[in-house]
């Protein structure tokens, strides 16, 4: 745990292809009676979420480790993203927010590894190599 400004708050990394997400989050002190809003609140490149990720799907991917700890309310993350795509951005944000996550509550371990969600997806792409147009596309060959 480290502080900025007093302010506690925790950090891990996620990845996926060439995305990188550095997540932080931050305990919020929520007024008596709330326990959880409906849409957490997540900063992406001091941007909301909801901004960033132009479409439902990728909004969704970016808040379903918050929803499947169940602490969509209570805590406040700002993440910095960097690298990749759109949709592997995201995926590298729920990553690194499943990753804080256990950061906190190590008992959460068991429902995000059956999501996986803490599994580091490792397809990237494949390098060309020489004397091929791309990684297995050979030139044409012609046998006379």
């Amino acid at each position: 745990m480290a502080k900025i400004n007093n302010i506690k708050y925790f950090e891990a990394v996620g990845r996926r292809k060439t995305s990188v997400a550095r997540v932080r989050l931050f305990e919020e002190s929520l007024p008596v009676g709330k326990v959880g809003t409906s849409s957490p609140q997540i900063s992406v490149n001091d941007k909301p979420h909801t901004i960033y990720f132009p479409t439902a799907p990728l909004k969704k991917i970016a808040e379903e480790a918050l929803k499947a700890a169940h602490i969509e309310g209570n805590y406040r993350v700002s993440a910095k993203l960097s690298g990749g795509g759109i949709h592997s951005q995201a995926e590298a944000l729920r990553h690194g927010i499943s990753r804080v996550i256990l950061k906190i509550n190590p008992e959460e371990r068991k429902s995000l590894k059956q999501l996986g969600f803490l599994k580091r997806d490792p397809r990237m792409k494949e390098r060309r190599k020489f004397g091929l147009k791309k990684a297995r596309k050979a030139p044409q060959w012609a046998k006379r």
